[in-house]
């Protein structure tokens, strides 16, 4: 059991001490359309979790129930993630698909008790209909058919007599409800669609809001546990339970906060997207934040695992850093791997007077990891260092090998430099050394003092390898799709150097290359004949250094980013406000949990939808970049006003400008208060859309990379976010990403 309890496990506790149930059943309910991502794994852990802590079950059930968007390669998928982070569900995988004759007869059983009818508004009619915030919504003509004529309709719909959009099916609720989810929410749509699993037999589906209820009801579900964005659903899920008048026990639903990481995108719309234009080599990139992705990478189950345990279970929303998650993998790697060496890029070292050819015994693991085992490190005249491990000129605080600097190969002796040689061009192809022969490590008598050991292979016995340097996906915190992508995500060493015991011998398939970081040989493309090894993380926090945050240390977790407990639910304004910014804005549920909860934030975002009307991208501009001013000013204190933020919006719409040099130009807003069109035109902003300026730049590009143009060329098309990226760069982020990416395309195809 956990020492500190969340506000999750205190109502499991309580309603079992009660004796509200005998047994606790939870259930992870993913939608089939796209690999499970981290903050699923979240929600997996969560769910599995309380049902192995309290002796209960959990159900794994794929909400199958939109067959235009589903696949069995996502069904794997999600089995594949559960069972790799440990966990067995309950019984066979369960699908709403099973139910789906049951969910009819309830549907049924709704129109009979005269709480649903078939509606044959059109969908413009029905959003006219719903009404307002303010205004209460008016219910359709239709919904005083008599009971036989919507019988008749709903079977004529299961039947597919009609086409998709002519009829749905409405509970009657109520239409002046402040929860707007609650002005007759439809319950079934005809989608003329092969299903995978039920194949051509239903042209009508469940809308979640129905299924899922009774769904967590037929499995005898007893805690529904939903993140944050299905808070407003809940009444709805109360009232399809008990208008039907089901026998007890049932479910709940409770809600708690999703995760959300910094420098990641985990929208499946936009993974998906990522993966569909080749920015990334599929869903189980070693970049992406699924699963998947992670367990390619190297990432173990305990490290996602004791991540998901270190950020809680919270009521509030929050962003969460990714270093937490660096730091999981991190320390759960520091305790268990091999520590072997590498080369990345090989420099010659030649040791003069060194004759023959030994082996040291080198152990695997650092006085302070419980383990043991070693491995024989060969040992010869010609060895290879990185080259970064040289310097002939060196700057000050420079500690390695230098021509007037010893350093200690790690394991084996002291060497000094006698000689640099260089070719014609002026660079260094090899150095001459000497070694100490007293100086060897564990038996050192030489009395020579160094300040460093490196990391060293032997030339004739070095494995070649293949070295895949992963770095974050995103360079930005807060990225909204490809134009935010790093152009240095991926680093691909063809030729590095390893020990030779790290291939012959596999003391593990994850290993520390000491100094450089954590590596794992890659499940899909290792070969004994051609190793491929994938960076897991760095031994330290890099990224840290650039924003001038102090470094995490494995003696002291990063603290948690949130209180644990919960939050007060949202108020009726609130909820009113959720409602407005969901439906009839059409504003994702985080956004509009964001606006709709801080009053200074919603009263700036409604200011500026006076002077434009498109309020996507003003909420976006408003959650993000006006939400860091306002988070220690009033409104009145800002330089700018809402309608530059209008302003700034409508740029970025009509692709004016990019949203990348929209957060620049607010930048300049926030401290001059200049209008956004004045600061893109004295600064040269505007973003480039013309071929005739883009495609010279691809042309120099592609001329300057052939061998990644080849490699493009015969199937790896995740290059294409290379060229994108050097194109992006090229024009200091002022190039058009979507303009960029056809011609790219195009011009990569040709």
């Amino acid at each position: 059991m956990h020492k500190s309890k969340d506000f999750l496990r205190k109502i499991v506790e309580e309603d079992l001490k009660s004796g509200k149930y005998k047994e606790v059943v939870t259930r992870f309910p993913p939608e089939p359309n796209g690999f499970p991502h981290i903050g699923h794994a979240k929600s997996i852990s969560l769910n599995f979790g309380i049902a192995r802590e309290y002796g209960g079950r959990c159900h794994l059930r794929m909400d199958d129930t939109n067959p235009t968007t589903e696949d069995t390669q996502y069904v794997e998928a999600i089995k594949d993630a559960v069972k790799w982070l440990g966990f067995e569900w309950d019984g066979p995988v369960r699908y709403t698909s099973d139910y789906f004759a049951k969910l009819y007869d309830y549907a049924a059983e709704l129109i009979k008790m005269q709480k649903a009818y078939v509606d044959s508004l059109s969908e413009d009619e029905i959003r006219e209909y719903r009404g307002t915030v303010t205004q209460p919504g008016r219910r359709s003509k239709y919904a005083d058919r008599s009971v036989e004529e919507n019988l008749d309709l709903f079977e004529r719909m299961k039947n597919g007599e009609f086409q998709d959009g002519a009829h749905v099916l409405r509970a009657k609720i109520d239409m002046a409800s402040p929860n707007m989810k609650m002005r007759d929410p439809l319950l079934y749509r005809i989608r003329h669609a092969h299903h995978f699993r039920a194949g051509d037999a239903w042209a009508i589906y469940p809308m979640y809001d129905f299924a899922h209820c009774l769904s967590d009801y037929i499995e005898g579900v007893t805690h529904s546990l939903c993140t944050l964005e299905f808070e407003n659903n809940r009444e709805i899920y109360d009232w399809v339970i008990e208008t039907l008048q089901l026998k007890p026990p049932r479910p709940y639903q409770y809600e708690f906060a999703r995760l959300n990481i910094n420098y990641t995108v985990m929208s499946k719309r936009k993974l998906l997207e990522l993966v569909e234009k080749g920015v990334v080599s599929g869903w189980d990139d070693p970049r992406l934040p699924t699963i998947a992705g992670y367990k390619r990478r190297g990432y173990t189950p305990e490290s996602i695992l004791n991540f998901c345990e270190m950020i809680g279970v919270a009521k509030a929303n929050s962003v969460v850093d990714v270093s937490q998650l660096e730091y999981a993998i991190r320390d759960d790697l520091n305790k268990k791997v091999p520590r072997v060496m590498c080369v990345l890029d090989p420099l010659k070292i030649t040791i003069e007077n060194y004759e023959g050819y030994e082996e040291i015994d080198a152990s695997y693991y650092p006085h302070d990891v419980p383990k043991e085992g070693s491995r024989k490190l060969p040992f010869s005249k010609e060895i290879y260092i990185d080259r970064e491990d040289f310097m002939e000129n060196p700057e000050k605080g420079y500690f390695r090998l230098t021509p007037e600097q010893p350093v200690r190969l790690k394991h084996a002796y002291i060497i000094r430099c006698k000689e640099v040689v260089k070719d014609a061009d002026g660079n260094i192809v090899e150095i001459k050394a000497e070694y100490y022969p007293e100086s060897k490590s564990g038996s050192d008598t030489s009395g020579i003092k160094v300040k460093s050991a490196i990391q060293w292979v032997e030339a004739t016995s070095a494995r070649k390898i293949e070295v895949r340097l992963y770095d974050r996906l995103f360079k930005n915190e807060a990225p909204q799709g490809i134009e935010d992508i790093n152009p240095d995500s991926l680093k691909v060493i063809k030729d590095a150097l390893v020990e030779p015991a790290v291939i012959e011998e596999k003391a593990d398939e994850r290993f520390q290359f000491e100094r450089v970081g954590y590596f794992y040989a890659d499940p899909v493309d290792y070969t004994d004949e051609a190793p491929v090894f994938n960076k897991i993380v760095a031994l330290k926090d890099s990224w840290a250094k650039k924003k001038k945050a102090p470094e995490t240390t494995a003696k002291a977790a990063p603290k948690k980013v949130h209180t644990e407990g919960e939050t007060a639910p949202m108020s009726e304004a609130e909820q009113v406000l959720f409602d407005r910014y969901t439906k009839e804005l059409k504003l994702n549920s985080e956004v509009a949990n964001t606006l709709a909860r801080d009053q200074k934030l919603s009263s700036f975002f409604e200011e500026a939808l006076r002077s434009y009307h498109e309020s996507v991208t003003v909420a976006n501009i408003v959650t993000n970049e006006v939400a860091r001013e306002l988070k220690n000013k009033e409104i009145s204190a800002l330089q700018f006003q809402p309608g530059q933020i209008a302003e700034l919006a409508k740029m970025v719409d009509e692709e004016t400008i990019s949203t990348k040099i929209a957060k620049q130009v607010f930048e300049e807003m926030s401290k001059s208060g200049e209008d956004p069109a004045k600061i893109v035109e004295a600064k040269g902003l505007v973003q480039i859309s013309d071929p005739d300026v883009i495609v010279p730049i691809i042309d120099e590009i592609i001329a300057k990379n052939p061998d990644n143009v080849a490699k493009y060329r015969n199937g790896n098309t995740r290059l294409l976010g290379f060229f994108v990226g050097q194109v992006l760069k090229n024009t200091g982020g002022k190039a058009n990403p979507k303009v960029v990416n056809e011609l790219v395309t195009k011009a990569l195809s040709s």
